[in-house]
């Protein structure tokens, strides 16, 4: 597993990086040629991609080392950090074209009328942001990473971002230039809009929420029916983002032996550890089912 995450992550990175410079490169010169401002503030939009996927992939890698002595349970919530450093990029970029946006809404002389050139740009942004987001996100989930899913969510944005870019140029050449800016002013509160998602979603990694409420209640599920063992509760599921660590209390008959009920326990962690790929350590307590147990056999028995 741990193989496929890390060529998994490489590939997410190197599509990213890869589509995002050319994006770049194409997106600025194109919308300096063809004077549109909306779509050369989509261009550094798209520089800043390649830094976060950069930077998303460094927190994929940290993540992906193993539990040492100072970090016993493992580098995974570096994924989450690197969200956050995401975060505070998308958020400079999203001010900074706000900015010039509004210095051109209050100053229309600087205004132009975007050529052709600009629409058919935004048209190819669009096919190839949807082809990218998705490729990143589909990633991203297959193998667990918070960071590669945050830097596809990233991408994702661009989409809209070529929409709005392809409707304010039609309007911008239909007599109305004024929307090539106000289109930018957008692009940079969908930017902003991003960075709250991501940075919320990154924080709740952090902060250790429970991934999905199903998680326990499957865990629940798989405990309970390991053979001898009932009434699984006291589940704790802490979140590293790419996995979690669980500890729960299972019940077990008081009768038993030390030595059989730590055989119980073996299994049910085992069982867990199995069905339930996420769960990267499990700890199982045992606790003795008591007279309930005794007087549920006399009721089974007769």
């Amino acid at each position: 597993m741990d193989d496929a995450r890390a060529k998994g992550g490489r590939k997410a990175a190197t599509v990213a990086i890869t589509s995002n410079c050319f994006l770049t490169i194409f997106n600025i010169l194109v919308g300096l040629m063809s004077g549109s401002y909306a779509l050369v503030a989509e261009g550094i939009h798209t520089l800043s991609d390649v830094a976060t996927s950069v930077i998303a992939y460094i927190g994929f890698k940290i993540g992906q080392r193993p539990a040492d002595e100072d970090h016993p349970r493992g580098h995974g919530r570096a994924e989450a950090i690197s969200g956050l450093v995401i975060v505070l990029f998308l958020t400079m970029v999203g001010y900074e074209i706000i900015d010039t946006a509004k210095d051109k809404l209050l100053d229309p002389s600087l205004i132009t009328v975007p050529t052709i050139y600009a629409a058919l740009m935004a048209v190819f942004g669009i096919f190839i942001n949807l082809a990218i987001s998705n490729y990143i996100i589909n990633i991203g989930k297959q193998i667990n990473s918070p960071a590669i899913v945050a830097d596809g969510q990233h991408q994702r944005t661009d989409i809209y971002s070529s929409i709005a870019i392809l409707i304010g140029i039609v309007v911008s050449n239909m007599g109305f230039p004024i929307l090539d800016p106000i289109i930018g002013l957008i692009i940079g509160v969908l930017i902003l809009k991003t960075a709250y998602d991501i940075g919320k979603e990154n924080l709740d990694n952090i902060m250790g929420k429970v991934p999905d409420d199903k998680l326990v209640r499957k865990i629940e599920r798989v405990a309970n029916k390991t053979p001898n063992a009932y009434e699984a509760h006291n589940i704790k599921v802490d979140n590293y983002g790419s996995y979690v660590i669980v500890n729960l209390h299972v019940k077990v008959d008081g009768k038993q032996s030390v030595d059989e009920a730590h055989k119980i326990v073996h299994t049910v962690e085992q069982n867990i550890l199995n069905k339930i790929p996420i769960v990267k350590s499990v700890s199982v307590h045992a606790c003795p089912l008591g007279l309930e147990y005794e007087h549920r056999q006399e009721i089974d028995e007769k």
